[in-house]
């Protein structure tokens, strides 16, 4: 599939995983695929969020912002257990569901000589959530749906879109922007290019 993907596109996944790190998860989410949608230098998907309003640094901050209120939560585990809320519980379920350590923070950064980076042995490519997997299979049908022979950013926005339950989008729609509007002009965007 990504054998179809426009050099834009293909640069998507590889900065969704470099956002995901940024931000310490060890995961790739649909809301670490549209930072990356953000975050590229222009391509239709770019232009058309920012021109319905959204920011690199507003969806971060949303981002950051859910991650605030589950500290909050895990911070007061006794609370949880008191409403019959088993925290190991919810935590063998993740595990179970996205695999073992997922709620861990993610190992230092490590530095070899001359300063440079260098990754920790068993830090290597970080995994796609289903959701986020869906995003990327979206995209394919929504290029074959419009009759393109590639797969582009704007096929990249119209699946987040389509998927409908990503954290991404939910970021999108707290900060006000129309999702029906927004495929409508992703989709005229693409036609025009």
């Amino acid at each position: 599939m990504f054998e179809r993907f426009t050099d834009r596109a293909r640069q998507v996944p590889k900065a969704a995983q470099d956002q995901a790190r940024q931000l310490g998860h060890g995961f790739i989410g649909t809301e670490h695929l549209l930072l990356a949608l953000l975050a590229l230098d222009g391509g239709i998907a770019h232009d058309v969020l920012i021109e319905a309003g959204a920011s690199y640094a507003r969806v971060r901050a949303g981002i950051q912002g859910v991650e605030h209120n589950q500290e909050d939560v895990l911070d007061d585990a006794e609370a949880l257990e008191s409403i019959g809320i088993d925290l190991n519980a919810v935590k063998a379920k993740l595990e179970e569901a996205f695999g073992p350590g997922v709620l861990d923070p993610p190992p230092p950064e490590r530095r070899g000589w001359f300063g440079r980076r260098r990754r920790s042995p068993g830090v290597a490519f970080l995994h796609f959530t289903p959701r986020s997997k869906k995003v990327l299979e979206l995209a394919l049908r929504e290029a074959l749906a419009l009759k393109h022979k590639h797969i582009g950013t704007e096929h990249l926005l119209l699946g987040l879109i389509r998927e409908g339950e990503g954290l991404g989008l939910k970021i999108l729609v707290e900060q006000g922007i129309d999702l029906k509007q927004l495929r409508d002009k992703t989709i005229a965007a693409s036609k025009n290019a």
